[in-house]
């Protein structure tokens, strides 16, 4: 095939996960992008319902039709005390991935300029004046490249930045005997015994006898697959659950870094989603980064003067997440205590809107100051340390 035979696009994607598919979604909302021709390529078909998606929100959002379920109360708990709280103004919400799947490629399957190829990526090449894609069937070009398949080398493979990850694995369950209060998440339990590590239960109930129950660590190495199964045994012992039914299970591994992923941008290739950085790095909670982000991109591209490797920049958002990846990495035994110490007595809203990146910075101090106070004032020293020593370089 020579040049001229290859199939050449506006706009190409690379992976169709959470970043990709809500940005496309928001193009076609847009009705902006209809005179261009885009093309999104992945070796899965989002056929199998395999992650789900929280988050929190004051009013509801364009993905309301696609949320399961609802919560506007919480529970936070270690092995100390147990918080009920409301998160009024916000509610929590759940989407099932399958589900979001088939929203989206339903919009999709009705734009004559959008396809969808089932094929794996295997060489994207940027020259002048197009980006070249090779998958194992098909060779393609475009003007621009959307990139969301995560490369964690690029992380792994250095040391300026800690590099923990969030993993999981969660069972949903159904029970003979109404034991769930569906009308509370269960945040975070820290009760379950740490060994050493930052590990909490997370539960979402979605009726009093249905619940994804999911043991969840943050830290470096990941656990032999019975492990996890053996601590969700556990936890449902001691909650008096004796009998149950698993109906699905789902595992997951998401980097906590503040590795700055979106210098590998380009003048014709911008990484998005966890390629990009775009995953809360303190919490690894995507679905609200990647929502925010992607509404940000609509508005960018339709900018004549944007620039793609100008579109992320570092926030002090940015740095507080840095200052906590560093404790957690040096010693991540400290997990329940830092997160212990902002619930106990901090103003739940408030935590939202800072985790949201919303706060003005006398709040961030607020927040800041509810936290042990010698490991930040620590990570802080270290952190300018790596600052200096990082303009010194460069």
């Amino acid at each position: 095939m020579n040049s001229s035979q290859i199939p050449h696009f506006d706009y190409i994607f690379t992976g169709t996960g959470l970043a990709s598919l809500m940005t496309v979604y928001k193009m076609i909302l847009s009705e902006k992008f209809s005179d261009k021709s885009i093309l999104l390529l992945d070796q899965n078909v989002k056929k199998t319902n395999d992650r789900t998606w929280c988050f929190w929100e004051k009013e509801e959002s364009i993905w309301n039709s696609v949320v399961s379920k609802k919560w506007d109360s919480a529970l936070f708990a270690n092995e100390s005390f147990n918080r009920n709280f409301t998160i009024k103004p916000y509610v929590y919400n759940k989407i099932n991935g399958l589900d979001f799947y088939n929203f989206v490629f339903e919009e999709i399957s009705k734009q004559q300029n959008i396809i969808f190829l089932n094929e794996k990526v295997t060489d994207i090449n940027e020259l002048e004046s197009h980006v070249f894609v090779g998958t194992e069937e098909n060779r393609y070009t475009c003007n621009y490249l959307f990139n969301s398949i995560y490369t964690k080398t690029f992380a792994e493979r250095q040391n300026k930045y800690p590099v923990l990850q969030q993993h999981f694995v969660g069972w949903f369950i159904r029970t003979e005997e109404e034991v769930f209060n569906s009308e509370e998440v269960t945040f975070m339990d820290f009760s379950i015994e740490q060994k050493g590590n930052t590990r909490f239960m997370y539960v979402l109930p979605t009726s009093k006898t249905e619940a994804l129950v999911e043991y969840t660590l943050f830290s470096e190495k990941l656990l032999p697959q019975k492990e996890y199964e053996n601590e969700i045994e556990i936890y449902l012992k001691n909650l008096g659950i004796e009998q149950y039914e698993i109906l699905e299970k789902e595992q997951g591994s998401i980097p906590m870094t503040s590795y700055p992923f979106w210098e590998k941008n380009t003048k014709r290739v911008l990484n998005i989603g966890t390629a990009g950085g775009w995953t809360k790095a303190s919490t690894g909670y995507t679905f609200k980064n990647a929502d925010k982000k992607s509404s940000a991109l609509i508005v960018s591209l339709q900018n004549q003067d944007f620039q793609m490797k100008h579109f992320h920049k570092k926030s002090k958002f940015w740095f507080y997440d840095l200052l906590l990846l560093d404790i957690l990495y040096r010693h991540n035994e400290l997990g329940s205590a830092i997160f212990s110490s902002l619930f106990r007595k901090g103003n739940p809203k408030l935590i939202f809107r800072f985790l949201d990146e919303e706060t003005s910075f006398s709040e961030d101090v607020k927040v800041i100051l509810k936290c042990p106070k010698i490991p930040f004032i620590k990570a802080l020293f270290r952190v300018i340390f790596l600052s200096i020593n990082l303009t010194k370089k460069t």
